[in-house]
């Protein structure tokens, strides 16, 4: 699917699932995020964003920026519950400030909606007040991870958790404890 933003000229937005994209313009996207984390974004942070579906800026033909929603189980009040986990949100440094993320995102959480019972995601530092912005939700409780070795706590992770609560989605307590699955590198 590709949508055009009527109100900034000469961009579109692709949104599609990774096995639809083409393995030239995955390659630009990693590229794409390398740079906008100024290195701090490893093949494991990669991998995190395969899988599932991508929202892919372009403008005049160029990648300027991408985001990814992927499945992921977390468990929170006695339940697995099914998530649509937002990775890789970026945005090329000259394109910033022009609404690509916010289009980025809003695409992404219609992906949420349609799929999943409540969205997650791990916000970085540098996005204050981002996400919150577009509804998301600071998760105020613990945070762990069921891992090889049994549940262990990620207290590193704790306020830096986000929830996009859905319309007949779960009930959620912000302030209890909140568990993802396990994967290699960044837990959340």
């Amino acid at each position: 699917m590709s949508l055009e933003d009527p109100g900034t000229a000469g961009w579109t937005l692709q949104v599609a699932h990774t096995s639809q994209v083409d393995t030239l313009v995955l390659a630009a996207a990693r590229v794409l995020l390398d740079e906008a984390f100024g290195g701090d974004f490893d093949d494991f942070d990669w991998e995190h964003t395969l899988g599932g579906v991508h929202a892919l800026a372009w403008d005049e033909g160029e990648l300027v920026g991408h985001g990814a929603v992927v499945q992921r189980r977390l468990v929170h009040g006695g339940r697995a519950l099914r998530a649509g986990y937002v990775e890789g949100v970026a945005v090329r440094a000259d394109r910033r400030g022009l609404k690509h993320g916010l289009e980025i995102m809003t695409a992404l959480q219609d992906v949420i909606r349609l799929a999943y019972e409540l969205g997650a995601l791990s916000a970085s530092e540098e996005t204050p007040g981002f996400y919150e912005h577009l509804g998301w939700e600071p998760w105020r409780g613990p945070t762990s991870a069921l891992t090889p070795d049994g549940l262990v706590r990620t207290p590193e992770d704790d306020g830096g958790v986000h929830v996009l609560r859905l319309d007949g989605g779960p009930d959620l307590d912000l302030d209890g404890p909140l568990t993802c699955d396990w994967r290699d590198g960044d837990l959340w």
